[in-house]
């Protein structure tokens, strides 16, 4: 190629760069068209207008695994205090969880039980009734960490607080557990001696029926004996245990997949866990009984008689005068 001829050409090349830039620049490319889609999730801008308009336009839209995107938030499960309110009160737990949260403690309901007093003793104010549930919880004390009572309590049927206590270790604690017993070394300062606690709670119970998941752990760890007959065990009826497959479900397994409440979340409370057993027994009390009459028969009235020793009496009674 001749050089005259690749200079021509050059100019030709230079004039026509120079009536392009009098068109207009081209938009840039928006960063949502360079960005690529991820796993198929389009990039959401922050801002109130798009999250608005993103929201109401995939509100209506369903994958083979949800039946809505609202439906995959998870609900607040209530507490075992706030769920015996409800269901004193014929409010579905779940419905009020779902307006107030998990911590009845902040809400202000009509007829809501008084805050709870930790270490408070027996209560002065609530009536103890015929059903009451209790739960402790444990210390490990010794050079191999046994298991020690340090702190016991017990609610009505209504779940209202009837005692409340530490307990003093007869051994110095090895292990608070406080990631699971809640106990600190704090908490032991202020409480009572074993004996008394023994002898409170001993009297609390006379002539109850003793409600409680497990229950032989905490008349054990309170070297107490309570009639089998008068005991209704959460951890034993059928009903319950065909939910962990016969074996022994844990009270913190029932508390969610038969009530919806949520226990144990961290630190134990003895007071919601005893609430928690007292739910347990209340959704199955006709089943309890069953099962209890199945093993003990009827229970006799004060006059020292039922339905059926009448029944036997009058059945004497007519076979003396057929002797006669």
């Amino acid at each position: 190629m001749e050089l005259d001829n690749l200079s021509s050409n050059w100019k030709k090349l230079q004039a026509t760069l120079r009536d392009d830039t009098s068109r207009p620049p081209k938009r840039k490319a928006s960063e949502d068209a360079l960005q690529p889609q991820r796993n198929g999730v389009k990039r959401v801008k922050t801002t109130p207008k798009a999250l608005s308009k993103g929201f109401n336009e995939t509100e209506a839209v369903r994958d083979k695994h949800t039946a809505t995107f609202s439906s995959t938030l998870k609900q607040p499960a209530p507490s075992a205090s706030l769920a015996l309110w409800a269901e004193d009160n014929d409010i579905a737990a779940k419905d009020l969880a779902a307006a107030y949260g998990n911590s009845s403690g902040k809400i202000s309901l009509p007829e809501l039980r008084k805050a709870d007093k930790i270490n408070e003793g027996l209560s002065a104010t609530p009536h103890a009734g015929k059903y009451i549930a209790i739960d402790c919880e444990m210390v490990g004390v010794g050079p191999y960490d046994q298991p020690a009572l340090a702190r016991v309590s017990a609610v009505n049927y209504h779940g209202h607080q009837l005692y409340d206590s530490f307990v003093q270790t007869k051994e110095p604690v090895t292990n608070y557990r406080t990631f699971v017993s809640g106990i600190t070394p704090q908490s032991l300062q202020g409480a009572r001696t074993f004996e008394m606690v023994q002898a409170e709670i001993a009297r609390l119970l006379g002539g109850k029926i003793l409600i409680g998941h497990a229950i032989k752990n905490d008349t054990d760890a309170l070297l107490l004996g309570h009639p089998k007959r008068d005991i209704r065990d959460t951890s034993k009826h059928p009903v319950y245990r065909k939910i962990a497959g016969g074996r022994t479900p844990s009270l913190k397994r029932l508390a969610k997949q038969v009530l919806g409440v949520d226990i144990q979340g961290g630190e134990h409370s003895s007071v919601e866990d005893a609430r928690a057993a007292m739910l347990l027994f209340r959704r199955e009390k006709a089943g309890f009984e069953q099962e209890h009459q199945k093993r003990w028969g009827v229970t006799k009235t004060k006059q020292g008689s039922t339905g059926a020793d009448k029944q036997r009496a009058k059945a004497k009674l007519r076979k003396k005068k057929a002797k006669k």
